[in-house]
């Protein structure tokens, strides 16, 4: 096992480097293009907004279109995300030396330092722990959170509303526009309390005092940074009367800085930030802080920034102005104090029973939970207009409705501390009826955050997760957007109905083909009742990492989703390993929020057509999610013994013991494949690379609609990848899915399993499956092998395979010896390893 573990540490570590090498060479090849003068590429904004143009729109419309888009990509703490906080420091040492050697004439020794410390790095890499020794808290995980904030999203947000005011000011002929926010970062880091008894009201309120450190912390850098840069004097410069009115209150007295007032106002707005900084998290301020008052708002604070920006501005020096003292002015607009607005989660079946105790303690005769759907819809009406409280101050709640009341009231003090904006949607976890709903907001009034009179301060959220509650979607938002004391909440939130979609329970559900399907129909169905109802939609998607939970490229899959379903406003959860390959590095993260951006202005451009899609290929999409959904279910829930192959034939048991979350792995102690999450079951199949989550059932979907009618052609489904964007991302996702699994690694997983007659039914079963899916993609996208159509793909996983191979074949071998009973600690840390070294080279695997 000692020389195992070796051999682990350094595929492992090679493919941590081959990540780092390949981002590389696309920031590489990219600049190239740029150089050249190529059109600008399918994803970037500069295409987005000239598709828009070439569309219709002038820039007038443009601008008034980003005035009101909501861009909110959206942190969560799901346990995919593998690598420690110090293993990420040192891949972003390495990634600003390789941006060194590619920025090109470096002299011979110059080249030669940065080799050094090239090396010192990833020697430095190899000698540190690649897992960590303790389980993550919750804590830990806001901090890894925060880390992509001061990494990348602090900086590089503002520049991207910069880009955009720019551009769209150079079509409107240099006309001024008003200063863009579109992008409205969220997280569910510490509010997230669905099947996590970690997250409580203390949490909560930790959570928000670290992520408003981070941002004040920015900005005093930022104003540091001003304080050396604005050395501009008044025996050379205009000022305006204002900005001496800000230096002259300065805490700065020396005789050597009275002739340059933007220095003397950077001071002052420095040490007020610092006192708000004290006042909002405790840390220690400096000096006298008495005559200095903190800012009671981030509006103030960019009060004082556009006093110095305007001054600059109106005496020549715009330049400068649209430098650093822009990007803060940004910043502090995007972020405010509270850094990224933070969603409350909890099950549908929390909620209900913290109702139900509140409601039998003002009446002991109401049994809520004995109660129809109709009996508690009635009674819900009933209790969200009236002032009159439920809550009992001095009653012996259940600790668990107890732990639920603390969260709402700390919500509502959070809104009392930082602003409506810190805490926006409390989401509902398993939605499955109009109560569910209600619930959620009698609770909100309970906190003070809806009030008697229809104010809403946070946005209800359903979240829709399994195949029968995606079918039941629309029926459930129409009832209750016709109940006048719910529709008063969402007309006080400007109109806006946000509903999220699960993309990962769904598929552990019904499979890739049909949770796709029923999500596509669900979000088709929402459009039109929220425009009947004049409500505008906002969908938040619930995706993961990998494909079998909603993953793939972000600009296919907004573009596939139906006609209507944007409307200038998208939110999406970014989870998991998916979060450090997307944003640790920033000029990648800029590039992948301006995809994020583009897409929803161009998915925002198709408008629902009275005539759609061709009836006829929704007809064949449905026969085909009624056949795999078959084909899938017979398998995984009807097919007897299939959760011993499982949970033998997987490292479903070994995943547990990884430190990487602070949520368990399964909502109960049960081998039972409905209770487990959807996350582990997919990052399971994953590590033993069948992937099966992200293809199985089509190839039998496609065999069964052939043989149905000898009218249907493979040259029919053909028509549909060529012709419908959903089609085309499904089989584009399913293709690059399939080119990471093997067969033949897989079979040496399920040779774990002891009871060979199982073994061989399962296994063939799925290896039969597999060959047949193969063929259907390779069939209907006219490709002899997999992604043909996408060689860089293609050639990026072909040269992965020999860090990985090798990573399979040890963990296989480790798993042996564990399941042996062996004691030897170096055994169980080779199979985390390898865990780590998988995840890292399939890049996108939960």
């Amino acid at each position: 096992p000692e020389q195992a573990v070796e051999v682990i540490r350094a595929f492992s570590y090679f493919s941590h480097l081959a990540n780092i090498a390949e981002d590389q060479h696309h920031i590489r090849r990219t600049h190239h293009h740029e150089l050249a003068g190529s059109p600008p590429r399918a994803g970037s904004l500069q295409r987005a907004i000239n598709t828009a143009l070439a569309s219709g729109m002038n820039a007038a419309q443009l601008a008034k279109f980003f005035e009101t888009a909501l861009v909110s990509p959206v942190l969560t703490a799901h346990p995919t995300e593998v690598r420690r906080r110090t293993t990420m420091y040192w891949e972003s040492d390495i990634v600003a030396l390789l941006r060194e050697r590619d920025r090109g004439q470096l002299t011979a020794q110059e080249l030669a330092a940065t080799e050094t410390q090239l090396r010192i790095a990833i020697e430095t890499l190899w000698q540190s722990n690649l897992l960590r020794r303790s389980r993550l808290t919750v804590a830990d995980e806001v901090k890894n959170g925060v880390s992509y904030y001061n990494s990348t999203f602090l900086a590089e947000v503002p520049r991207l509303h910069q880009q955009v005011e720019e551009t769209l000011a150079h079509h409107l002929d240099g006309k001024a526009i008003p200063s863009l926010k579109f992008i409205q970062m969220g997280s569910w880091i510490g509010g997230d309390r669905d099947g996590n008894p970690f997250v409580t009201a203390d949490v909560l309120q930790q959570t928000l005092t670290l992520q408003t450190d981070a941002a004040l912390k920015y900005y005093l850098a930022e104003l540091d940074g001003l304080k050396s840069e604005l050395s501009i004097a008044t025996t050379v410069s205009n000022v305006s009367d204002a900005v001496l009115a800000l230096a002259a209150g300065s805490p700065e007295k020396s005789a050597h800085r009275e002739k340059e007032p933007y220095r003397l106002a950077s001071l002052l707005i420095r040490r007020r930030v610092m006192i708000t900084r004290h006042n909002l998290t405790g840390t220690a301020s400096e000096g006298d802080d008495s005559e200095y008052p903190p800012y009671q708002t981030p509006d103030d604070l960019i009060a004082d920034l556009d006093v110095m920006y305007r001054s600059l501005c109106d005496n020549g020096s715009k330049l400068i102005a649209n430098g650093r003292l822009s990007g803060l002015r940004r910043a502090v607009d995007c972020f405010g104090f509270h850094l990224a607005s933070l969603d409350l989660r909890q099950n549908s079946d929390v909620h209900q029973r913290t109702v139900a105790d509140l409601l039998a303690a003002v009446d002991p005769d109401i049994d809520y939970l004995a109660m129809s759907e109709t009996e508690r819809v009635e009674i819900l009406e009933k209790e969200l207009i009236p002032p009159r409280p439920l809550l009992r101050p001095y009653w012996d709640y259940s600790e668990e409705t107890a732990k639920e009341l603390a969260i709402f009231k700390a919500a509502k003090a959070a809104h009392d501390k930082y602003g409506s904006r810190v805490i926006t949607t409390s989401i509902i976890s398993n939605t499955t009826s109009v109560s569910d709903l209600l619930e959620l907001a009698i609770l909100l009034k309970e906190a003070g955050l809806v009030t008697p009179e229809g104010i809403a301060s946070v946005h209800i959220v359903p979240l829709f997760e399994t195949i029968e509650d995606l079918r039941s979607c629309t029926e459930i938002m129409d009832q209750l957007l016709s109940i006048p004391a719910y529709r008063k909440l969402v007309d006080h939130l400007g109109g806006v109905q946000e509903v999220m979609l699960g993309y990962s329970d769904s598929n552990k559900d019904g499979g890739f083909v049909t949770s796709g399907w029923e999500l596509y129909k669900a979000e088709t169905g929402l459009v039109a009742l929220l425009a009947r109802h004049g409500v505008r939609l906002r969908l938040f998607h619930g995706r993961g990492g990998s494909v079998g939970r909603g993953g793939g490229p972000a600009f296919e899959a907004v573009l596939a989703q139906p006609a209507g379903a944007v409307q200038g406003q998208i939110r999406v959860t970014e989870q998991g390993e998916i979060i450090s390959s997307k944003y640790s590095n920033p000029w990648l993260g800029r590039r992948n929020l301006e995809t994020l951006v583009a897409a929803t202005l161009e998915a925002s451009l198709e408008k629902p057509d009275k005539h759609g899609v061709p009836a006829e290929w929704l007809q064949i999409m449905e026969d085909l999610s009624a056949y795999a959904f078959a084909a899938y279910r017979d398998l995984v829930y009807e097919t007897e013994g299939f959760e011993d192959f499982f949970w033998s034939s997987t490292v479903i048991n070994e995943i547990a013991t990884l430190n990487i979350g602070s949520r368990p792995a399964s909502r109960a102690k049960t081998r039972d494949i409905t209770a487990l999450r959807a996350i582990p079951w997919v990052f399971s199949w994953a590590q033993c690379r069948v992937m099966l989550p992200g293809w199985y059932g089509f190839g039998a979907a496609v065999e069964k609609w052939l043989a149905a009618d000898p009218k249907n052609t493979t040259d029919k489904l053909t028509e549909l990848y060529n012709a419908w964007p959903f089609f085309r991302a499904q089989l584009s996702n399913m293709d690059m899915v399939l080119a990471k699994t093997s067969m033949a690694i897989a079979r040496r997983y399920a040779n774990l399993l002891e009871d060979e007659r199982l073994r061989e039914t399962i296994y063939g079963r799925i290896r039969e499956e597999w060959q047949s899916t193969v063929g259907a993609v390779l069939r209907i996208s006219r490709q002899h092998e997999l992604l043909e159509r996408n060689p860089l793909l293609n050639r990026s996983i072909q040269n992965r395979f020999p860090y990985l191979d090798p990573l399979n074949h040890i963990q296989v071998e480790m798993m042996k010896l564990s399941r042996a009973q062996s004691q030897d600690p170096k055994v169980l840390r080779g199979i985390q390893l390898t865990i780590n070294g998988i995840s890292a080279g399939l890049r996108n695997s939960g």
